[in-house]
């Protein structure tokens, strides 16, 4: 019996305009991401590589040598570094996130549009600039009163106003994202506005405030400019919140530039650390997400 249909070749697949040029999309959106890979892949394997090969036991528990002097470590750099990103985070975790509640939950809509463009402008001054208003306000401060002049709560006051924004915009975000029937429940059973916010808003956004707060500590943990201005450096153990202290970010600005040896290596070493240091926080933050999912 003869068929009344064509044949079909079941090899030759026709592929329609359509086709094609979903499939060049897709081919050229994975070598934009590629390509958007390589600079990173790039510097951590540099700095892993050259800063692995400096790194032992000892740049942990010793402090920077002299220029010729073989050995030594940053262990004050880092203890330096944890000090006033610590400061840092006491002062603006817990305005940020007040602030953010405010913005979202007591203001009036105009306020609010005010205070978020406000944060967002702050979120765009370079660091240098946070330095210099820091630098006036506190260390000058404390000269005038006779109290020191760089030092770690100078530090401290220059980051916190880094992460202020980061942690106000994400935090605001993350209540907004909380939805309205949780407020209107809590309200039904005759919960308060304030005990609304503090025991149904806030530890369901709890996630996304943790993940906010780990972004900005990351970010001031590798700030340089500000504590040129703030905190200065120091090759001892820091000892007192009032004295020049040193911080990883500007031991490897200091060393790196150097014609020393020994000092090039433990910047290298250094540039590990905190890039681990922030890789660790992101981590938390990525962490936190998924918590929240």
């Amino acid at each position: 019996m003869t068929s009344h249909y064509p044949e079909r070749s079941l090899t030759r697949v026709s592929m329609s305009p359509r086709t094609l040029f979903n499939t060049s999309m897709t081919v050229v959106a994975f070598l934009c991401g590629a390509l958007a890979l390589l600079p990173l892949l790039a510097v951590l394997s540099y700095v892993l590589i050259q800063g692995f090969s400096s790194l032992n036991l000892s740049v942990f528990t010793e402090l920077p040598p002299a220029p010729l002097r073989k050995g030594g470590g940053f262990g004050n750099a880092i203890l330096g570094t944890l000090l006033m990103v610590g400061i840092a985070a006491l002062i603006s975790i817990p305005f940020g996130v007040i602030a953010a509640i405010y913005l979202t939950e007591f203001s009036s809509g105009k306020i609010a549009r005010w205070v978020r463009f406000a944060t967002n402008v702050l979120s765009g001054v370079p660091s240098i600039i946070a330095g210099v208003f820091a630098y006036g306000i506190v260390v000058l401060t404390l000269v005038r009163l006779n109290l020191g002049s760089y030092s770690a709560i100078g530090g401290g006051f220059a980051l916190a106003i880094l992460m202020l924004p980061i942690i106000v915009r994400t935090t605001d975000e993350a209540l907004q994202l909380v939805s309205q029937d949780l407020r209107q429940a809590s309200v039904g059973l005759g919960a308060t506005n304030l005990q609304t916010v503090t025991q149904v808003v806030l530890p369901a956004a709890l996630p996304a405030i943790v993940t906010g707060s780990t972004l900005a500590i990351a970010r001031a943990a590798g700030e340089t400019a500000p504590l040129l201005f703030t905190a200065l450096f120091s090759t001892f153990w820091p000892n007192s919140l009032f004295q020049p202290t040193a911080s990883l970010a500007v031991l490897v600005y200091n060393f790196a530039i150097s014609p020393f040896k020994n000092w090039q290596s433990l910047a290298w070493a250094a540039s590990l650390i905190l890039v681990l240091m922030v890789l660790i926080t992101s981590i938390i933050a990525r962490w936190a997400t998924r918590q929240k999912a």
